[in-house]
C-alpha cells in the first residue's frame, strides 16, 4: 500500500481508503468485521464513516472491530446530519457538533477522531460559530484535524477564508462526489484545492459500480448490484462505450476497468486518498491492489481524452 500526506497536514493516509456507509446495513457485525481486519491487513489505514451511517450501528460497528488495533486506523466521521426529531438536532451549531462528538467517540470506543468532517453546509449556522467550534474541539483534544463534506467551491472557499481571518485552524480536506463520470468538482474545487493545499477524498469512484467493469451493455445488471433497480442516468450508450473504450485501454496493459478509474483519479496530485466502499473481504483486496500501479502522463492525458462530458 502506498500513502499520501492528506492536504497540507503531515497525517499519512492510505492512497486507497475504506468507505463504510453499507456497515449496519447491508453488513451485520461479523461481515464488518471481516471487512475491517482484511483492510488493515493489506494496508488501508483510513476508514470513513459517519454518525448517520447505518443509524450510528457504522460508528459503532467499527469501534469494536478496531480493539487492541486503534493505533493503526485513521478514523475519518462526519457530522451534520439529522439524528433524531426536535430542535438541535441537525446542522453544524455549536450545541449540535458539540453533542454529536462525543456520541461518535463513545460509539468508537476511542478519545479521539484523526478527522472530523463537516458532512453538508449548514445555511443557518454561521460559519464563524462551526469552524470555532472544530477548532475547539482540536484544542481540546477530541479530534486530529477536521475538513468537509459535499461542500462547493465557495463554500470551502468561504470556510478557509474565514479560519485565516480568525487565526483558528482550518480544513485540511474535502470530500466529494469524483469519479470518471462526474467531474464537475474540476471546475472549481479541484483547482482551488490544488492551489490552497487541501487534501481531496473523492467518494462514488466508481459511479455506483459502473466502473468497476462488471456491467453489460444490453444484459441486466448483476443480481444484487447497487444498479439493479435504478440505473441513475448512467446506462447511456456513451457511457457503455466509454466502459467498452476502457476495456481495451487496460487490456492492453493488463489492467481492470478498476485500475483505470483509481489510477486516473489518484493522478491528480490533490487526491489523498480515494474513497471506495467494500461489503467483502475480495472486493477490499482488489481496491487495494490497485494502488501499487500508477499511470503515467500520457496514459492520463489519453483516458482523459476518451471520457464522455459530464
Amino acid at each position: 500500500m502506498k500513502y499520501r500526506k492528506l492536504g497540507k497536514s503531515g497525517l499519512e493516509v492510505s492512497v486507497v481508503g475504506l468507505g463504510t456507509n453499507n456497515f449496519g446495513g447491508r453488513l451485520d457485525y461479523e461481515n464488518t468485521n471481516k471487512v475491517i481486519s482484511q483492510a488493515l491487513d493489506v494496508g488501508i489505514n483510513l476508514i470513513d464513516t459517519s454518525n448517520s451511517y447505518g443509524a450510528t450501528l457504522s460508528e459503532e460497528y467499527i469501534g469494536r472491530s478496531l480493539e487492541g488495533r486503534r493505533e493503526i486506523a485513521v478514523i475519518a466521521t462526519k457530522v451534520s446530519s439529522r439524528m433524531s426529531e426536535g430542535a438541535n438536532q441537525a446542522g453544524n451549531s455549536r450545541k449540535h457538533i458539540m453533542d454529536q462528538v462525543d456520541k461518535s467517540l463513545s460509539r468508537l470506543k476511542t478519545d479521539y477522531i484523526d478527522l472530523y468532517q463537516i458532512h453538508w453546509w449548514d445555511s443557518g449556522t454561521p460559519i464563524e460559530e462551526t469552524l470555532r467550534t472544530l477548532d475547539d474541539l482540536s484544542r481540546l483534544g477530541k479530534i486530529r484535524y477536521f475538513g468537509c463534506s459535499n461542500f462547493t467551491a465557495w463554500q470551502t472557499c468561504e470556510s478557509v477564508w474565514t479560519s485565516k481571518h480568525l487565526s483558528i485552524g482550518s480544513f485540511v480536506s474535502v470530500q466529494p462526489h469524483y469519479s470518471m463520470l462526474h467531474r464537475k468538482v474540476e471546475e472549481e474545487l479541484i483547482p482551488f484545492c490544488e492551489k490552497y493545499d487541501l487534501g481531496v477524498l473523492p467518494y462514488y469512484p466508481l459511479a455506483n459500480g459502473f466502473l468497476t467493469g462488471k456491467y453489460k451493455k444490453g444484459k441486466p445488471a448483476p443480481s444484487g448490484s447497487r444498479l439493479q433497480s435504478d440505473d441513475r442516468g448512467i446506462f447511456t450508450e456513451e457511457n457503455f462505450e466509454f466502459l467498452e473504450n476502457l476495456r481495451s485501454f487496460g487490456k492492453e496493459r493488463s489492467k481492470s476497468v478498476l485500475d483505470l478509474a483509481f489510477g486516473w483519479l489518484l493522478k491528480r496530485g490533490a487526491v489523498s486518498s480515494v474513497i471506495a466502499g467494500a461489503t467483502t473481504v475480495e472486493q477490499v483486496i482488489s481496491n487495494a491492489s490497485t494502488a501499487e500501479w500508477e499511470l503515467s502522463n500520457e496514459e492520463y492525458e489519453m483516458l482523459t481524452d476518451i471520457i464522455p462530458s459530464d
